[in-house]
C-alpha cells in the first residue's frame, strides 16, 4: 500500500505540478487531522512523519517527564523515560511513538476529505504564483463560455474573465474560438486565483509587436509610446537603437506581413507606425500622418503645439471626430491645436488691427469715405474722349455736386451748347 501511495504522488506531481514535498505536507496535515478526530483528548501534542521513501507512517507526541503520572495523555513517567534514556529528568520532554495498529486503515476512510482539500488549496496557490509573474504579459486562451456579457477563457490549468469593459467594441466571439489577451490583473479570491483580461489596453498592442517583430523582443528597435481607441485607430511611436536598422520598416515588415498580422488579430483595427524623434516639432508633425504638415510651433509654458496644415489638409490632420488630432495629442503628450493657412492669416490680421496706435486705429475708420470718394476724382483729371478742355471737365465734375437743368443735359446729349450759350452767342 505504501508504495502505491509514493506512485500516486509522483502520478499526480506530473500531472498537478505540485512537488511531492508539498504533496507529503498536506497529506500529513490530512493524516493528523484524522488522528486527533479518532483519539480526541488523548491527540494533543501529536505530529505525523511520513516517509518519503518507503512511504511509512509514524505518529509521535510529546510528553512531559514526571515523578509521578497525574495525565498519561501528557505525562509519562521518569523510571520509563529512564529505560531508554538515562539522562532523563523531572520536567524534560520526549517525543514517543504511538503509531496505532490500524493507523491506516482509519486513516484513508478519514483524511480524505482534508487531504483533497490542501491538495487544491496547493494547487491553486501554485496557479496563482505562476499567474501572479504574468500581469502585464500576453496569453492565449479558447473561449471556454460566454455569460453575462463576460467572455471567459480557458487558458489550460484556469479561466480568465474578459469583462464588456475591457472586450474591443462590436468584436464578437464564438465559443472554441482562440483569442489573445493582455494581463490586466491576477488576484487571490476565494475559490482560487481570478485572472482578469484586456482586449483594449494598449500592452496589448505592444506584446503583440514584441511577437511579430524580432527587432523589437531583442530591443534593437524600442516602441517608445502608444496611442490606442481599441477597433478604430492606433499610433504607435518608435524609434531604432541601430542606425543601420529602420524602425519603421521593421514594424511594418516586407510587404506589411508584420503589421498586417497585427491588424488581423485586432479584427481590422488601423495602426500607424510613427517615427519617434527627440525633436517635439518634428515628433508632433510626424504623429498628425498621413496629412501634411507646414510648421509647428512650440508653446513650452503652456505645453501647446500650435499646427499649420494647408487648407485642403485641414480635415484630414483633425480627422473623422477628431480621432487623428486626439491620437497624437495621446501620442505625444502635448496638446495639439490645428490651423489652416487661411485662418492662420486671419488671426495675424486681427493682431495687426489690435496692435496699432489709438491714433492710427481712429483715423482708420476716416480714411474709408475719402478711398471711396478716390475714383470720381481720378475721373475727372482724365482728359475727356472728344478733346476738350479742363473747363467743361470741370463743369462735368461739378455736376456731380448739383444736378444740371434737364434741358442743358438734353442739349449736351444732342450735341448742342447750352441754352445759356446761345444767348451769349446772340449777344
Amino acid at each position: 500500500m505504501n508504495a502505491e501511495l509514493i506512485r500516486a504522488l509522483q502520478q499526480l506531481e506530473e500531472e498537478k505540478g505540485i512537488g511531492q514535498d508539498v504533496m507529503f505536507e498536506a497529506l500529513e496535515a490530512a493524516l493528523l487531522s484524522a488522528y486527533k478526530k479518532n483519539f480526541g483528548g488523548g491527540a494533543q501534542n501529536v505530529r505525523i512523519e511520513i516517509d518519503r521513501t518507503t512511504g511509512d507512517m509514524r505518529v509521535y507526541q510529546v510528553r512531559t517527564v514526571a515523578e509521578q503520572v497525574t495525565d498519561p495523555t501528557n505525562e509519562i513517567a521518569l523510571a520509563e523515560v529512564q529505560q531508554y534514556d538515562s539522562t532523563a529528568a523531572v520536567g524534560d520532554m520526549v517525543e514517543l511513538e504511538v503509531t496505532p495498529r490500524d493507523f491506516g486503515r482509519i486513516a484513508a476512510q478519514t483524511a480524505k476529505q482534508v487531504w483533497v482539500q490542501r491538495l487544491r488549496e496547493a494547487e491553486r496557490e501554485l496557479v496563482y504564483k505562476e499567474f501572479r509573474d504574468r500581469e502585464g504579459d500576453i496569453v492565449t486562451g479558447t473561449v471556454h463560455r460566454i455569460e453575462r456579457k463576460n467572455v471567459y477563457l480557458d487558458l489550460g490549468r484556469i479561466e480568465a474573465v474578459l469583462p464588456p469593459p475591457e472586450q474591443i467594441p462590436r468584436e464578437s466571439y464564438r465559443q472554441g474560438e482562440r483569442v489573445k489577451a493582455y494581463v490586466v490583473e491576477v488576484r487571490q479570491g476565494t475559490r482560487g486565483p481570478q485572472i482578469v483580461v484586456s482586449r483594449t489596453h494598449p500592452g496589448l498592442l505592444k506584446r503583440l509587436f514584441e511577437l511579430e517583430v524580432p527587432e523589437i523582443y531583442e530591443g534593437i528597435v524600442e516602441i517608445k509610446a502608444i496611442a490606442r481607441e481599441a477597433g478604430a485607430r492606433s499610433k504607435v511611436g518608435v524609434s531604432s537603437r541601430d542606425k543601420n536598422v529602420d524602425a519603421v520598416g521593421a514594424c511594418v515588415g516586407p510587404k506589411g506581413s508584420r503589421v498586417q498580422a497585427i491588424v488581423d488579430e485586432l479584427r481590422g483595427e488601423k495602426i500607424d507606425i510613427i517615427p519617434w524623434n527627440a525633436d517635439t516639432s518634428l515628433f508632433v508633425a510626424s504623429a498628425l500622418s498621413p496629412a501634411k504638415v507646414m510648421r509647428v510651433d512650440i508653446h513650452e509654458e503652456t505645453k501647446t503645439a500650435l499646427v499649420i496644415v494647408p487648407d485642403h489638409q485641414l480635415s484630414l490632420a483633425i480627422g473623422r471626430e477628431g480621432q487623428n488630432a486626439r491620437l497624437a495629442a495621446k501620442l505625444t503628450g502635448w496638446r495639439i491645436d490645428i490651423k489652416s493657412e487661411t485662418q492662420l492669416k486671419e488671426i495675424e490680421a486681427q493682431k495687426i488691427f489690435i496692435d496699432l496706435p489709438p491714433e492710427e486705429t481712429a483715423a482708420a475708420p476716416a480714411a474709408e469715405p475719402a478711398a471711396a470718394d478716390q475714383p470720381a476724382a481720378e475721373a475727372a483729371a482724365v482728359p475727356g474722349e472728344a478733346g476738350e478742355g479742363a473747363a467743361p471737365l470741370a463743369a462735368a465734375s461739378g455736376a456731380a455736386d448739383e444736378p444740371a437743368p434737364a434741358g442743358a443735359a438734353v442739349a449736351e446729349e444732342a450735341g448742342e451748347p447750352a441754352p445759356e450759350a446761345r444767348e451769349e452767342a446772340v449777344g
